[in-house]
Order: structure tokens, then sequence, then C-alpha cells
């Protein structure tokens, strides 16, 4: 008697055409790219506020001068990536992952940054506090 076996296969999770909107436009407010493979992707200047980028890999990606307002970075991968003058007021860093990442002037008035890992970061101007009460 065959036994029907079900394989899960893990689907990305991103909204393609997000995806597409926000490498062609620099713009996408608002979008699902919640697990998003953008490593290397030059976004200089984005608008992602409140955008879903929770899970996302953002390796050595340029995100100079990006507007993350409001958005969900929760265990994102910004390994190696560069973010003079980012603006993160209000969005949620939680878990994610800033290893070796340069944080030049950095607005993160009022994120969540619970569990971040700035291992060998570069944080200069910018308002992180690592350890202490």
């Amino acid at each position: 008697m065959a036994i029907p076996l079900a394989i899960a296969v893990p689907g990305q999770a991103e909204n393609p055409l997000h995806v597409e909107q926000l490498l062609t436009t620099g713009s996408c407010p608002l979008c699902d790219l919640s697990g998003a493979d953008l490593t290397q992707a030059h976004l200089i200047g984005a608008d992602l506020r409140f955008a879903d980028l929770q899970g996302a890999n953002l390796t050595e990606a340029n995100l100079e001068g990006a507007d993350l307002e409001g958005a969900n970075l929760a265990e994102a991968n910004l390994t190696s990536a560069f973010l003079t003058h980012a603006n993160f007021t209000d969005a949620n860093l939680d878990g994610a992952n800033l290893t070796q990442a340069s944080l030049y002037f950095v607005e993160v008035a009022g994120a969540s940054m619970e569990n971040i890992d700035l291992t060998s970061a570069e944080v200069v101007g910018t308002p992180i506090s690592i350890g202490g009460n």
C-alpha cells in the first residue's frame, strides 16, 4: 500500500512584485519583503518606510540614506551592510545581525533593538549603547 508523502518545500514569503518594485524604483513603502534575498543590493536613499523585511538577507547591502522608519527588520541579516545616514526611527531590529556593519550617523529613535549582534560593527555618531544598565 502506497502512503502519499507531503514534501514541504520552503517557499519565499516575500512578494516578488515588491522585490522587483524596490530594485527598479528604489521605493517600496509598506511592501512585503520578508525573507527576501537582497544581498549586495544598492538601495541608496530607498524608501522602505513600514516595509516588512523580517528575516531578509541584506548582507553587504548599501542602504546609505535609506528611510526604514517603522520597518520590521526582526531577524534580518545586515552583515557588512553600509548604513550611513539611514533612518531606523521606530523600526524593529530585534534579533538583527549587524556583524561588521557600518552605522554612521544612523537615526534610531524609538527603534527596538533587543538581542542585536553588533560584532565588529563600526558605530559612529549613532546613539546605540552596548551593555550597561
